[in-house]
């Protein structure tokens, strides 16, 4: 079954009910419905490849552009608008799309033209008149849905292929496990060309018939105030977002008051801004894991089988293995290892790139991660940290998010990331970047002292860094590769 026919129905079943709000306006079922047979319309009269971009906020504009493109039988190009202007050129060239789908205040962000043949606006659209009538496709579960792009270890983005079961899988199997009805709502920032803000916060509130508030940037105190307005239900963000949350002088407890379900996910949640979370506003946040090849929820921690650190049991129809990272052996629970996940969830491989997607499975079919973690005794996983990431000190495995717990925990560091260096005598040694919070006074010598008292001798780093702002992908995750690069 295609992904979108369920959501369509759900939109029809409930027509005249208000589903989206974004910062222009909102939406009801039938107007997501007739908008998107619009567009659907106006793909299928230029776009002659099987792929169609969307250049597109976080916005109600997002779920039409989506779903056009699906009743119209094409695989959806989510485009990262963050992208520099040679990196979205080889997005386009490498999915072949002839065609964009934005709006006009996106293409003045960017500053400059998508270089396709089509440039479709959804401003040149005229939305009051009755659309054609048209049945939408009808693709199959193999059917590729989306390709969406993360980054490749040449360097180059690699489009990851998802196909219409994978996607409708993870939405069921999210169903599955939390049962959402139309009573939830939810409050959404994360971008929608990323998975998580994709599938957890666009594609699962429309099939379950919850309306969703978007909005297009990340400001905190604009989060607290439509907490206050909209009194969402649901709240999915990123380890960053809560940290920024929680340097909102006017924020109180009345403000999240109104939430059942708190989930953090993207990277692991870090100690300091969960207790900040809970002491401050009372609120517990619930941790998540996937990655983008898993659609991408595959581990989420329900409220009532919280248990500290822990990222959830898997979901319905998720299977796991933690491994043992050199011989590839199956581990017991308590041993770390490396996560491996099968499923109807997981990626059918990377676009144009067949050695890498063949070495992204091992010889059981299981995806290969690349994190490291363990479960315990009831299926609940723990993340511990990243095999590419991993540091071997004087013959002793380090892992960066272990420093980077005690760091975030100095009065000062508002934020910190740990990469390794070079050292003739060790192999390697951790160095760390902070972010200070705001008025602090940066004193290193300080900063390693409370690394000692915390840390084995051979984690404390080698040397503490200080940077205005750490360098974060879009949805505000450090990015330690490019730490690397000022080491």
């Amino acid at each position: 079954m295609s992904l979108h026919w369920p959501i369509l129905k759900a939109l029809l079943k409930h027509p005249t009910r208000p589903c989206i709000v974004d910062d222009a306006r909102s939406y009801r079922g039938i107007d997501i419905a007739v908008a998107s047979s619009h567009v659907a319309a106006a793909i299928a009269g230029v776009c002659a490849t099987r792929t169609v971009a969307l250049l597109l906020p976080t916005s109600g504009a997002f779920p039409i552009g989506g779903l056009a493109g699906w009743m119209a039988g094409k695989t959806i190009v989510p485009l990262n608008y963050l992208l520099k202007p040679e990196e979205l050129k080889y997005v386009l060239a490498d999915c072949g799309a002839d065609t964009v789908i934005a709006v006009q205040p996106m293409l003045d962000f960017l500053g400059y033209r998508p270089e396709v043949k089509n440039l479709l606006r959804l401003e040149d659209i005229n939305f009051r008149s009755m659309p054609d009538v048209r049945w939408p496709a009808r693709p199959s579960d193999d059917d590729l849905a989306l390709l969406l792009y993360t980054s490749g270890t040449s360097g180059r983005p690699k489009g990851v292929m998802l196909t219409h079961g994978n996607i409708r899988a993870n939405v069921e199997q999210i169903r599955d496990w939390i049962p959402f009805t139309p009573n939830e709502s939810f409050l959404g920032v994360l971008p929608q060309f990323h998975s998580f803000g994709l599938t957890a916060l666009t594609l699962l509130p429309l099939a379950a018939g919850c309306p969703v508030v978007y909005t297009a940037r990340f400001v905190p105190q604009k989060i607290v105030r439509l907490m206050r307005e909209h009194r969402p239900t649901v709240f999915i963000a990123i380890p960053s977002m809560y940290n920024a949350m929680l340097h909102v002088k006017d924020a109180g407890r009345e403000d999240f008051a109104s939430l059942r379900y708190v989930v953090s996910g993207g990277e692991p949640l870090p100690e300091a801004v969960f207790q900040g979370f809970r002491d401050r506003f009372g609120v517990t946040i619930n941790e998540g894991y996937g990655l983008t090849e898993t659609s991408p929820v595959s581990n989420w921690c329900r409220p009532q089988d919280y248990r500290h650190r822990s990222v959830g049991m898997p979901l319905p129809r998720v299977r796991e293995r933690i491994v043992d990272i050199n011989t590839g052996a199956d581990l017991p629970p308590g041993h770390e290892g490396e996560i491996r996940i099968a499923g109807p969830h997981i990626m059918r491989g990377y676009y144009h790139l067949p050695a890498e997607t063949i070495s992204a499975f091992d010889e059981q079919g299981f995806f290969r991660t690349g994190d490291i973690g363990r479960m315990d005794e009831d299926r609940h996983l723990y993340i511990t940290g990243r095999l590419k990431e991993m540091l071997i000190v004087a013959g002793e495995n380090v892992f960066p998010r272990e420093i980077e717990e005690v760091l975030d925990k100095h009065p000062v560091v508002k934020a910190s990331g740990v990469v390794g260096m070079v050292d003739a005598l060790r192999g390697e040694l951790p160095l760390a970047f902070v972010e200070l919070r705001e008025g602090a006074v940066f004193d290193e010598k300080d900063i390693l002292a409370w690394c000692r008292k915390h840390l084995a001798g051979y984690k404390v780093p080698r040397e503490v860094r200080v940077l205005a702002e750490l360098p974060r992908n879009p949805t505000g995750k450090v990015l330690r590769r490019e730490l690397k690069k000022l080491v």
